[in-house]
């Protein structure tokens, strides 16, 4: 008899999701609980996991397909359990030393690493996946083609370079060819790119800049960082020294934590700061809640978790509601100067940026110092350029004098 997989329950005001991916064909064993496809909603994949043990049937949707929650999407058929899987463990090769064309197929890889393959000329069968089950990430594939041609990565032999090893993708992209690919946006792409035409078109947005000489802070950080994740399980970064002093500027110039509702304007006594973080399918914000009441330490560690789970795809939806203001840090991929755009309703935004040395005057003296550009966006119908601009000089003076952070000065 025929257990129906069916879309589970994907949050509040979410009633449809996009299949992604399927994870299970047709025939392929399954254990219970095991992820079989990957739905994409506004904010988040989830995957669906198997009710029982059996044999995957047949898909009632395809990748692309709207569901609704509820909606069934294939069966259970019933047969031999699939044994489960140790976690991060990529699944058990058919045969001792399979084909090259069967591992890594580009059939197989979602849209984005498929493009990544076609891009970067690379086989993915020579690449081992750090997504969960061992899958394939555009960051695998990314990884793969900046290494030297004979370096393979850590406990895998180098890759057979003969050209009929390769999958057709990557030949034709060696080859030069000029090919093209038309994938639909992911269902998060597209919510991504309707809320920031929608931040432009509706907030009167402008943008601020400061710059900050981090040397305390990396003074402090490389002094403490040993001892800090000795006690604490989590490395001390910048982005905790960054929150904490936010928290004191929104104190100070609370307009930059308020958002306008209506012909309201709703003032929050508590900070819950959106973190743009990574994950494979786009920008994420979880939610740094009461962020204001945290100590650095409980910062880093929440961050941190955000960091890992959006790249396994495993963050929940209630984790990206809400939030007062929002850090994104374009310094992580080399972003010298940028004008970050608002996430709706809230009404600022802060861009960190790379730490590079430059000349600065200190006391009479020119002298070279790390210095990182600051950037805040803001909706000019709520905040003046007297408040954003003092708010840009709090938080600078924290984070040059981290002193400030502790005594909440």
């Amino acid at each position: 008899m025929a257990t129906e997989i069916k879309v589970p329950v994907l949050g509040e005001s979410i009633t449809e999701a996009t299949v992604g991916e399927w994870l299970k064909q047709p025939g392929d064993p399954v254990a219970a609980d095991e992820p079989v496809a990957s739905l994409e909603t506004d904010k988040v994949s989830v995957e669906v996991g198997a009710p029982v043990a059996g044999i995957m049937g047949a898909h009632a949707v395809a990748v692309g397909d709207t569901v609704q929650v509820g909606a069934m999407i294939a069966t259970i058929e019933a047969g031999g359990a699939a044994p489960a899987k140790a976690a991060g463990a990529a699944p058990a090769p058919a045969a001792p030393a399979p084909a090259p064309e069967t591992g890594g197929a580009p059939a197989a890889l979602s849209p984005s690493v498929r493009r990544a393959v076609l891009e970067h000329g690379v086989d993915p069968a020579t690449i081992t996946g750090t997504g969960k089950d061992g899958r394939l990430t555009k960051d695998d594939v990314i990884a793969a083609a900046e290494r030297p041609a004979d370096t393979p990565p850590a406990g895998q032999a180098p890759a057979t370079p003969a050209a009929a090893a390769l999958p057709p993708v990557a030949l034709a992209a060696k080859a030069g060819a000029r090919a093209e690919e038309r994938v639909r946006m992911t269902r998060l792409r597209q919510t991504i790119a309707k809320r920031l035409k929608e931040a432009q078109n509706t907030a009167a947005m402008l943008t601020t800049f400061n710059d900050v000489d981090m040397s305390a802070v990396i003074a402090a950080r490389n002094k403490y960082k040993d001892l800090f994740e000795k006690k604490h399980g989590v490395r001390l970064g910048f982005m905790g020294f960054f929150a904490k002093a936010a928290c004191l500027a929104l104190k100070d110039v609370p307009s930059v934590n308020a958002s306008i509702d209506g012909d309201e304007i709703v003032y929050h006594d508590y900070v819950d700061i959106s973190v743009a973080v990574s994950s494979p399918g786009g920008l994420v914000v979880p939610v740094v809640r009461d962020a204001d009441q945290m100590s650095v330490a409980d910062v880093e560690r929440a961050i941190g978790d955000f960091g890992k789970r959006a790249k396994d795809g495993a963050l929940k939806i209630d984790e990206m509601k809400g939030g007062t203001f929002t850090i994104s840090n374009g310094g992580v991929f080399g972003s010298l100067l940028s004008t970050p755009i608002i996430n709706p309703p809230q009404s600022a935004v802060l861009g960190l940026h790379r730490i590079e040395d430059r000349p600065v005057v200190v006391g009479g003296q020119i002298v070279i110092r790390p210095m990182m550009y600051l950037a805040l966006s803001y909706d000019h119908r709520l905040i003046d350029g007297r408040e954003a601009v003092t708010f840009l000089v709090a938080l600078k003076n924290a984070i040059e004098d981290p002193t400030r952070i502790l005594i909440d000065l």
